[in-house]
């Protein structure tokens, strides 16, 4: 009688700490899928901004001088609830350099 209580105590611990090891796995996963996310926009934010200014330099011969040209000419929309956007052009005939950062990183 007393071993059958230890195998049922034994088997609910075993099963608690394996739920617990389930969840714990399953915040880890959905904690680094939301960053992968956030990286991601980043990145197509910063591929459409490059594309944009390479449009300006193909049709006028200059690169933009700032965003609210690309944003003003050439129809550019950003979400800059979400993310930063450093654009940076040194001199109109070399490509500007573009920098995007999520906000909440």
């Amino acid at each position: 009688m007393y071993s059958d209580r230890a195998k049922k105590k034994t088997g609910l611990i075993v099963l608690i700490l394996i739920l617990l090891l389930i969840a714990l796995l399953a915040v880890l996963c959905f904690g680094h899928s939301g960053r992968d996310v956030s990286e991601e926009g980043a990145e197509a934010i910063r591929e459409t901004v490059r594309r944009s200014a390479l449009q300006c330099y193909v049709v006028e011969g200059v690169y933009p001088p700032d965003l609210e040209y690309l944003e003003n000419n050439y129809g550019l929309q950003i979400n800059t609830e979400d993310y930063y956007v450093v654009y940076d052009c040194f001199a109109s005939n070399l490509p500007p350099t573009i920098r995007v950062i999520a906000r909440n990183a």
